[in-house]
């Protein structure tokens, strides 16, 4: 395996103890750092730390808090007050027509997919360019590049999260702190294949054929590995993207038909 040159790193990996972000806590494990991992359900979270541990031989710290509430974000910090790698994640909003949602909705799914990962940038990134290494991952979605509808407070709060750390990102790069984002389609996560299997119940469509359909509307004609997004994380926290600044990568498969 490629050495990324982060071993004893200290990361802290959000919504951690299943999908994408379990998948960007294993990579980073393997790549040698000490990772924390995160979740509301303690039993999954601890089960999930244990497997990670035992695959990688790496130290795992398991912190079962609601990263969106201040609370959530002050027993993270807690467990490791000085990390060298943040890797921000949250579930977005449900499907729902816009019409449908309410203020509270709204302002929750903002302060989900937008307000936390502000808040825990704010809490880490000084710290970060005092010690001349920081590396920050946003995780949002591939709906910021291509709007879905049912997914509109999810886009618009990733999209305002993207804008915003835009500027930021340039203003901190030159103390080799670095924020991009990962922005995944389609991947054979839990999620996904939930939202599959009630879409085939809506529709009174066998499954089999709505999972064949899905894969053949995506140019590699598959699905995303989970480990493939892990590895894609690990790689942008690694010291060689030390010039990899404020930049969005869209892993979907080719899905985004555009040249840029």
């Amino acid at each position: 395996m490629l050495d990324l040159g982060i071993k004893g790193r200290k990361a802290i990996v959000c919504a951690s103890s299943r999908g994408l972000g379990r998948a960007c806590a294993t990579s980073l494990a393997r790549a040698g750092c000490v990772v924390v991992v995160n979740g509301i359900d303690e039993a999954r979270l601890q089960k999930t730390a244990e497997e990670i541990r035992k695959e990688t031989g790496a130290t795992i710290i398991a912190v079962a808090a609601d990263v969106t509430t201040k609370e959530g974000q002050a027993k993270l910090l807690a467990a490791c007050p000085e990390p060298d790698i943040l890797v921000n994640n949250a579930g977005g909003p449900p499907f729902k027509d816009f019409r449908e949602l309410d203020r509270d909705a709204i302002l929750t799914g903002v302060v989900s997919n937008m307000v936390t990962p502000i808040e825990l940038i704010q809490s880490v990134v000084d710290g970060m360019m005092a010690r001349k290494f920081g590396r920050i991952v946003n995780i949002t979605s591939g709906s910021v590049r291509m709007p879905l509808f049912g997914l509109d407070l999810s886009s618009g709060a990733r999209a305002g999260l993207t804008a915003f750390v835009a500027g930021v990102a340039r203003s901190v790069a030159h103390a080799n702190v670095t924020i991009n984002s990962l922005l995944p389609g389609p991947f054979d996560t839990d999620r996904y294949r939930g939202g599959l299997a009630n879409n085939a119940k809506k529709l009174n469509r066998p499954l089999e054929d709505l999972t064949r359909e899905r894969e053949q509307a995506i140019p590699a004609k598959r699905v995303g590995r989970p480990e493939e997004f892990g590895d894609a994380c690990a790689f942008l926290c690694s010291s060689s993207a030390g010039f990899i600044v404020g930049q969005n990568l869209l892993m979907d498969g080719g899905t985004f038909n555009s040249a840029f």
